[in-house]
């Protein structure tokens, strides 16, 4: 009973204490655009790797982007079998749009993730056109045509040097409704979004997929040389800006689209694995505590209820039920964003248990060696040399 009495403490903690993180209304703010000749000039960078079954459906919407200032796109082709520089290409041949560069940036140097080396090479080539902002998106991601300008003028009307928005991830197949709402809950959980845009605040994290970043705070921040090694790229990048006394914004999108599909378990399993541990810095006992974390927040509530009531303990049934309860509410607006039946809240234990087997796993594969992969690519440890296979 106690126990439960435990975990319904900490959900009304997190409910009231941690940053309103369930809330889904900090999305990009409305800002006034600037004058037809004062719009910044941006540049595009995009590291893509074996990415030609999405290619299509995400190119041409930068290509197409509604910007009137200068801007112009950088595909950075890291080491790709599949043809996708070849088809870059002929996309922009076929579409027109903004100017096109591919360019491939050989195999990494030691103390470089391979996504980071290749965004490396596309923002040195960006460097000598000179932009005020760089935009870092990845190539699974499919912008509306406004969505550049409204990224300028939310920066510039905000003062931000950094600004960024979760891209809306796929769920169609019935894992992705299962496993994807809940990824994006449980990493504001972890980085309250309202928190990160407090200037002088310690919480920093952004969103790979989607970030315009001022030019010059790239410099002072050293970007990406000073996170070259990170397998977490994006909540690194955050950090060193943040940590260079630059403002930082992070939101949910609502015209930005991840188009990777995850159709199998075993999909979303290697995209939440692969960096879980790296995320709990390679740290047993943050392991253990965030095991014994999960099994007390999420997976003891409706435990305790069906126990109580099983066994006629009123009182653990009722503070499991609660927590059940509460849980289920702070889940509930993620759902909506996501447009998904409100019968998958009550479900979230469930999917924080696959979460639970997915980092010990994460772990498993560090200790035997394999390490952090991604793309083909094994990094080990941090500042290894990627394997290939």
């Amino acid at each position: 009973m106690w126990i439960a009495v435990g975990s319904l403490a900490a959900w009304l903690w997190l409910l009231l204490g941690q940053g309103f993180f369930w809330r889904t209304d900090v999305r990009l703010p409305p800002r006034e655009e600037p004058a037809p000749g004062d719009w910044p000039s941006v540049c595009v960078v995009v590291p893509a790797r074996d990415e030609a079954a999405v290619l299509g459906r995400s190119l041409p919407s930068l290509l197409a982007q509604d910007y009137p200032g200068r801007a112009e796109v950088f595909l950075i082709d890291d080491g790709s079998s599949d043809g996708t520089g070849e088809l870059a290409r002929e996309l922009a041949r076929r579409g027109g749009g903004l100017p096109l560069t591919v360019d491939s940036p050989g195999e990494p140097a030691r103390g470089w993730t391979g996504k980071l080396w290749a965004v490396r090479h596309g923002v040195a080539l960006a460097r000598a056109r000179g932009p005020e902002y760089l935009l870092l998106t990845d190539a699974d991601i499919a912008h509306a045509p406004d969505s550049l300008r409204r990224l300028v003028a939310a920066a510039r009307g905000g003062g931000y040097d950094l600004v960024s928005q979760m891209a809306r991830l796929r769920v169609e197949s019935l894992w992705e409704r299962l496993v994807v709402p809940a990824f994006v809950y449980f990493f504001a959980q972890l980085y309250p979004f309202r928190w990160i845009g407090r200037r002088g605040g310690r919480t920093a994290a952004a969103a790979g997929g989607c970030v315009l970043l001022r030019a010059d705070a790239a410099e002072r921040a050293r970007i990406p040389d000073a996170i070259r090694h990170a397998v977490i790229d994006d909540v690194a990048l955050a950090r060193a800006v943040k940590g260079g006394g630059g403002h930082i914004w992070l939101g949910l999108a609502e015209r930005v689209d991840s188009v990777r599909p995850y159709p199998r378990l075993h999909d979303l399993w290697q995209m939440v694995s692969r960096s879980a541990y790296a995320q709990l810095r390679h740290n047993p006992l943050l392991l253990i505590g965030t095991v014994a974390g999960l099994a007390l927040v999420y997976l003891l509530p409706p435990v305790a209820l069906v126990a109580g009531l099983a066994s006629g303990s009123g009182a653990s049934a009722l503070a499991g039920g609660a927590a059940w309860l509460v849980m289920t509410a702070t889940y509930v607006p993620m759902v909506r964003y996501y447009r998904q039946p409100l019968w998958l809240a009550p479900l979230l234990p469930f999917t924080a248990f696959l979460y639970l087997l997915m980092t010990v796993d994460s772990a498993v594969q560090h200790y035997r060696g394999r390490g952090a992969a991604w793309k083909g690519r094994t990094y080990t440890r941090p500042g290894a040399v990627p394997e290939e296979g």
